[in-house]
């Protein structure tokens, strides 16, 4: 069972997320201290950015021996571009990723390494 506690940052609870031995932080509570109605698009706009993506692809070529870097390469020559969609479902499915989990649903939402 994953083990949560939160940190108050700038008046907004943001919450840490212990799975397997791994810390998680939330993105989505960080995404509520911009817009709490829109947590899905702030998350969103941020992976399509260019260097969130080369980030993310470097986290992962480090820690998952299971990342797709094809598809990653496809990502970042698109990141950036205002054509470009990303999610983190989309995210995962693609490259395999472990860094982030999204979960959808009352419970849900998305935590990151």
């Amino acid at each position: 069972m994953a083990k949560s506690r939160t940190l108050n940052i700038q008046d907004s609870q943001i919450t840490l997320i212990q799975q397997n031995e791994t810390d998680f932080i939330s993105l989505t509570d960080i995404a509520k201290h911009k817009d709490s109605k829109h947590t899905d698009t702030i998350i969103q706009n941020w992976m399509r950015n260019r260097n969130t993506i080369e980030l993310l692809g470097f986290w992962e070529s480090i820690y998952n021996p299971d990342f797709n870097p094809i598809e990653f390469e496809g990502f970042r020559n698109k990141g950036g571009l205002n054509s470009f969609v990303m999610t983190p479902k989309r995210w995962i499915e693609k490259t395999n990723a472990i860094g982030i989990i999204s979960k959808a649903g009352r419970y849900g939402g998305t935590i990151a390494r």
